[in-house]
């Protein structure tokens, strides 16, 4: 195969598009959380793009994609990236993307590797300490996504569609994932929902307002989000063609419907239109159209957005009602919006877009194709559940992964980083430009010996 300057020139403006995903991420969040935890939370998702990307490269790409004769998980062929070069290349003959260098996919999915665990994240914010969730992040990509990935993204993994085997023998489930629904938004919220469980419920939950504290900064977070996610579904399909076409018109559509459905659902619960309603909405349009974007008419993204801009909004709320601390709302808008979604590719995937004979759903004649998208949902996300809870229970048990009271008082800037993000001292005076603030020990103690308790 020869390389195709036009689908290789799309594809790395791809890859860069769902790398800005990340701090978007970062600021997303960080808008949500309270001013004393946001540069702690932006901080999560900036430095996934160093731990997740250096392991990628190093031997999270082999075992994802490298060749496999069980359809479990890759071998070590590829190690640091060995025969993964300027030319096409994939396993057994079989090419990822579409006359691209082999590097340049490589490079494409380092960039989803390295959103997902950052998308957890939010599930926890504002609790966790700094040093083991480095631990987390890199034992939670390595042994939770990379097998993932390869189950659902590899030509060998036993729940793709493009299993290289043409009989499929290794499970008989063809589970249609075009960018991630189930790989990685159904694995990041079944991983967000166990770390509930580890972390438990911040401190005054449910007692102390826990506002977002910078709604300009999640709008932006946002915005920077749905911008990556035109490269995170339209390259998924590996070149620029008409597939990708129409996967970048199906984000547009869903992510705005969805807003539209949350915006109108929230003003009517509350009597006035909120604007960090229809960021979350869009968000969960946006979720819920990954899996399906290559699969499916524009009409029938349309129809997946409004569903999901529902369905997240009655899980967000529903979840607010019995205290389940998900700081963020990553199970209802991600969990909850990959998971739709995912069984919606398995109702309208329509072989007309994506010029595959198999791709098409219960409306489009083959019923067992939701068959396939239900088992691949539950075994992805109970395995992402399972492990991720055991990982954190270890950690906990190890070297703890929680701050202390005290400290979750003060805040994850101060306590994890020695640094504020806004340079005012509790009387309002502005600080002296570059001023050194104290140690975060310092801050604690001194705050401890004045009052006798912490903040």
């Amino acid at each position: 195969m020869q390389i195709d300057s036009g689908n290789t020139a799309w594809m790395l403006i791809a890859s860069g598009l769902v790398l800005l995903m990340t701090p978007g991420l970062g600021f997303f969040y960080g808008g949500l959380t309270r001013s004393k935890n946001v540069l702690g939370t932006i901080m999560q998702s900036f430095i996934s793009i160093s731990v997740v990307g250096l392991l990628w490269v190093v031997v999270g790409y082999s075992l994802a994609f490298g060749p496999d004769h069980m359809g479990v998980i890759g071998d070590l062929s590829w190690f640091g990236l060995k025969h993964v070069g300027g030319a096409p290349g994939g396993p057994n003959g079989a090419f990822y993307g579409v006359g691209v260098p082999h590097v340049v996919f490589m490079a494409f999915q380092m960039m989803f590797a390295i959103i997902t665990p950052a998308l957890i994240t939010g599930a926890f914010a504002e609790r966790a300490k700094f040093g083991p969730f480095l631990v987390f992040t890199a034992l939670w990509s390595l042994l939770v996504y990379v097998p993932i990935a390869h189950w659902v993204f590899a030509y060998d993994g036993w729940l793709s569609a493009f299993s290289s085997d043409p009989n499929h023998v290794h499970a008989g489930v063809r589970a249609l994932d075009f960018a991630g629904g189930i790989a990685i938004h159904v694995s990041a919220g079944a991983a967000a929902l166990a770390s509930v469980f580890v972390f438990g419920r911040r401190k005054g939950y449910g007692e102390t307002p826990m506002e977002p504290h910078d709604i300009t900064m999640v709008i932006l977070g946002a915005a920077l989000l749905w911008f990556g996610w035109f490269g995170f579904n339209a390259g998924s399909a590996g070149g620029a063609n008409a597939q990708a076409a129409y996967a970048f018109v199906n984000t547009a559509v869903s992510g705005a419907a969805a807003a539209l459905v949350w915006t109108i659902l929230g003003w009517r619960q509350s009597g006035s239109p909120s604007t960090l309603g229809a960021t979350a909405g869009a968000v969960a349009g946006l979720a819920a159209i990954t899996p399906a974007s290559g699969y499916v008419e524009p009409m029938e993204a349309i129809v997946i957005g409004l569903v999901s801009g529902a369905l997240c909004f009655y899980a967000v709320h529903y979840r607010a009602k019995i205290g389940f601390d998900d700081s963020l709302d990553v199970v209802g808008v991600h969990g909850v919006g990959g998971a739709w979604g995912s069984l919606a590719a398995g109702l309208f995937a329509t072989a007309a877009v994506s010029g595959m004979p198999f791709a098409n759903g219960l409306f489009h004649g083959h019923a067992a194709q939701v068959w396939d998208q239900a088992v691949a949902i539950g075994v992805v996300g109970a395995y992402s559940f399972a492990a991720t809870f055991a990982i954190l229970k270890v950690l906990d048990l190890v070297v703890g992964i929680r701050v202390s009271e005290a400290e979750e008082e003060l805040g994850l800037d101060i306590t994890q980083h020695g640094e504020r993000a806004y340079t005012s001292d509790e009387s309002g005076v502005p600080l002296t430009p570059g001023a050194v603030l104290p140690a975060p020990p310092v801050t604690y103690t001194a705050a401890v010996n004045a009052t006798g308790k912490a903040g």
